[in-house]
């Protein structure tokens, strides 16, 4: 039985050829010849079957601890493939924190073709379980499912994964949990009564910004037949090549994020000192950590998100940093930072997005493997610029004692 780290770097062989490669072939057919008419060959077409992205899948399922695993084109193809498993008229209790193109993907999609869709707090397991229950005398079925972020986009609210599956089940539904943030490296959802596993494999897992992939792990083989109906189906698989880029990504999860969360730990700690910020979200930080590992997490990723003070431009900060790229995405080895409210999240509508407590002043960092130091300088230097707008703006006002007051905006 070999350790984690040692199955990032060899995963599961898939026999398929004894050439003694040290690294799985890429098969870039896509179709397989048959022996005969009457012959049942492993693989016959590509969408069905490929040796390069079977090597893939069974190491996902292994690194999760799952019956089966199974890769997509994108994180939201593989959600697509998950939520399909259910018919018009299933409940699905869905955490009030995610990602914007998952909200879209249930309220604009999934909402129009017959299933409902419940948002609630899965921190708050009074609510949780009442919206999973239902209230049959009022027409309300129970939940089928309950479909959560085990570190939610992009507040880092941490959800305890034990605690809600454990309410999903008492009431006959399924626990889905996407593990994008966290990594089978720092929590493993099905170990702690998870039925479903998903990954935007773009994030972390292939951690280089460059190939899109979204990948799911099932706790049963019933659920993975499913999941692999829907995806030979509907056809979004990953292609050889992209799955040989994920591949080499997950040989070096553990070091690139052992070092992103030690430089996520750094900026925050910088952030919580600086006076132009408001608020730092990041779960990692010491007085989280003991509530962190309470709910099974070994860390807390290099993922943070802060707020401005009143009155000063967030996009004064974006548009003026250097070693942080401003764009979408996160889990790569550049760090990344963006605006929410017009960027990740676009899709809520302001009102929802205000309710979950995405502010038009929130600033979400992907930190990478960079320098602790020039990252820190890197935002120290657009703070400072971003101070020299707010002065200019409010050259007319005492600013000192109205930023004091809260006044200012």
């Amino acid at each position: 039985m070999t350790r984690f780290n040692t199955q990032l770097v060899h995963g599961l062989p898939v026999g398929d050829n004894a050439t003694g490669a040290v690294n799985p072939p890429i098969y870039n057919s896509t179709t397989y010849a048959f022996e005969k008419v009457d012959s049942m060959p492993r693989y016959d077409y590509a969408r069905s079957g490929n040796p390069t992205r079977d090597f893939l899948e069974r190491q996902i399922a292994q690194l999760e601890h799952g019956k089966r695993g199974f890769a997509f084109a994108s994180g939201l193809a593989a959600i697509h493939a998950v939520l399909s498993i259910f018919k018009p008229g299933d409940r699905i209790v869905v955490g009030k924190n995610v990602y914007g193109g998952t909200y879209s993907m249930f309220h604009e999609y999934f909402a129009d073709r017959g299933l409902s869709i419940a948002s609630v707090d899965t921190q708050d397991f009074d609510a949780l379980e009442r919206a999973v229950a239902g209230d049959r005398e009022h027409g309300v079925a129970p939940a089928q499912a309950v479909y959560f972020e085990g570190i939610t986009n992009p507040l880092l609210d941490v959800n305890d994964v034990r605690g809600i599956a454990n309410i999903a089940h008492r009431h006959g539904a399924i626990a889905i949990v996407d593990n994008t943030f966290v990594t089978p490296y720092l929590q493993r959802p099905l170990d702690l009564g998870a039925d479903i596993v998903i990954h935007s494999a773009t994030k972390y897992l292939a951690g280089h910004s460059d190939v899109n992939a979204g990948l799911v792990v099932t706790l049963s083989d019933s659920l993975g037949e499913k999941i692999y109906f829907a995806q030979n189906r509907f056809g979004g698989v990953l292609a050889p090549l992209e799955c040989d880029a994920v591949r080499r990504g997950i040989q070096t999860l553990a070091l690139r994020m052992d070092r992103q969360q030690a430089n996520a730990k750094a900026v925050a700690q910088y952030l919580l000192a600086h006076p132009l910020v408001k608020t730092v979200y990041y779960p990692g930080l010491p007085a989280q950590e003991d509530e962190l590992r309470a709910k099974g997490f070994k860390g807390a990723g290099g993922v943070l998100a802060f707020e401005v003070v009143p009155g000063v431009d967030p996009a004064d900060v974006l548009d003026n940093l250097h070693v942080f790229r401003l764009a979408v995405s996160l889990g790569a080895v550049e760090s990344l930072a963006e605006l929410p409210c017009r960027m990740t999240h676009f899709e809520l509508p302001r009102e929802e997005r205000l309710k979950v407590g995405i502010t038009d002043e929130l600033v979400r960092l992907s930190v990478g493997i960079e320098d602790a130091a020039d990252l820190i300088e890197d935002l120290g230097q657009a703070f400072d610029i971003a101070y020299e707008q707010y002065i200019k703006r409010h050259a007319d006002t005492d600013v000192f004692s109205a930023l004091t007051a809260g006044v200012l905006a």
